[in-house]
């Protein structure tokens, strides 16, 4: 054999551990950060600030290569490590409560060589794994097999929390929710779970409301769970008691947390407070109209109306400076990555690799359908970042670890499988 036909054997032999990869999956995730480096570098064109454009594709290109490289790796090979992986990530929420770095009113972060590192935002995938193994071998989720995934996702959800990191914690839920909607869990049982939190939120809008909602759940206790009688007593009383209990633990939220859950409904109540945000945002969005006004010609934008503009509201940015059509782009770059994410967790060869797929769908979607909504005033604002768009490190190495260990279920599947057949 030649010294060229060696290395060309050499190379297949590389290349054939990507043979099944999702290339367009990578491409796209990557295209948007390259993307939001040029519209973060805008949102601080006028400002002698850190470079956060070139950071963040410093640490996209780093997030390529985690990707890369986790692809190679055989995903059922965490299945062995899924509480070894759990319980590193509780650990490390625990150090932030006690010897974690301190900002915006919140203790999120722990100092590691001079980064600020945000444990939960690891946490999401460490979840998601744990999860993953605990449904991956039951065709049919129990009630008692659902308590368990509750109280497994539980733990580091009440140590997020507490932090306090809302936004967070609901993201949580979500992946939550997803997962255990695609493992085939009774949808009558997903929907008494958020039942209590509507109630407590129809309470305070509507009584007449809160009782028939109380009822209707009553009835969905009586048609899917055991001991009818028991079962349809609780869950009604749970109901009827949680518009008590919501003003409780209203009472535990932070102020500004507070302002940030009511606020998008009228933030004209507190303009130059608390709905300062999202009144600047929805100016700056609205100023695009169809083409934008040009990079570095927002004036929201460049006059700095919208503060940490390159974070949580990095959406505004785009659709002042890019206009319609470039929101739009974005958006379909979201629709694109989410398909890949349901077929490849169609495609995996077992229920571990559907599970981790769905549940990386779940925390994507979930992320920016609430970051764009508060944008423009459809949701209140939590402080969830847009994936691969808003600034920030842990999130950033935090979604390419999770497109790499669905790039691993779409590069190790052997047949086609439908996890819902």
């Amino acid at each position: 054999m030649t010294s060229s036909s060696r290395i060309s054997s050499g190379w297949q032999r590389w290349w054939r551990g990507w043979q099944h990869f999702d290339w367009s999956l990578l491409l796209v995730t990557t295209a948007l950060t390259l993307f939001a480096s040029v519209v973060i570098a805008s949102t601080q064109f006028s400002q002698e600030t850190t470079p956060y454009g070139w950071n963040h594709i410093a640490l996209g290109l780093i997030g390529v290569g985690l990707a890369l490289g986790l692809a190679r790796v055989r995903y059922d090979l965490f299945l062995q490590w899924q509480w070894v992986i759990y319980a590193l990530v509780n650990a490390s929420l625990l150090a932030v409560i006690f010897i974690g770095t301190s900002g915006l009113g919140a203790q999120r972060w722990i100092t590691i060589f001079g980064f600020n590192v945000q444990p939960s935002e690891f946490a999401k995938v460490g979840l998601i794994i744990t999860l993953a193994a605990n449904l991956q071998g039951q065709r049919s989720i129990t009630l008692l097999s659902m308590i368990r995934v509750l109280a497994i996702a539980g733990v580091p959800w009440a140590l997020v929390f507490l932090q306090p990191d809302l936004g967070t914690s609901l993201v949580f839920g979500a992946i939550t929710l997803g997962m255990l909607y695609w493992a085939n869990v009774n949808p009558g049982w997903l929907v008494m779970m958020i039942s209590p939190l509507v109630a407590a939120i129809i309470f305070h809008f509507s009584i007449p409301i809160w009782l028939v909602w109380s009822v209707g759940m009553g009835l969905i206790a009586w048609f899917t769970l055991p001991w009818r009688l028991f079962s349809t007593v609780t869950v009604t009383a749970v109901n009827l008691i949680s518009g008590k209990l919501g003003e409780v633990f209203w009472g535990l939220l932070k102020e500004y947390q507070k302002d940030r859950l009511i606020l998008f409904l009228d933030p004209d109540k507190d303009p130059l407070g608390g709905g300062y945000h999202l009144i600047q945002s929805r100016i700056a969005i609205g100023a695009g109209q169809l083409w934008g006004r040009g990079l570095h010609q927002g004036t929201q934008t460049q006059l700095n109306f919208i503060p940490e503009q390159h974070t949580d509201f990095i959406f505004s940015a785009v659709g002042e400076e890019w206009g319609f059509v470039g929101a739009i782009a974005v958006l379909a770059a979201y629709w694109f990555i989410c398909l890949r994410l349901v077929l490849i967790a169609q495609n995996a060869k077992d229920n571990f690799g559907s599970l981790l797929a769905i549940g990386v769908f779940s925390m994507l979607i979930f992320q920016v359908v609430i970051n764009i909504g508060m944008t423009i005033g459809l949701a209140p604002v939590t402080g969830i970042p847009l994936p691969w768009m808003s600034y920030g490190r842990s999130a950033l190495v935090t979604n390419f670890l999770a497109v790499g260990l669905v790039e691993s279920v779409a590069n190790h599947r052997s047949r086609f499988r439908s996890f819902r057949d």
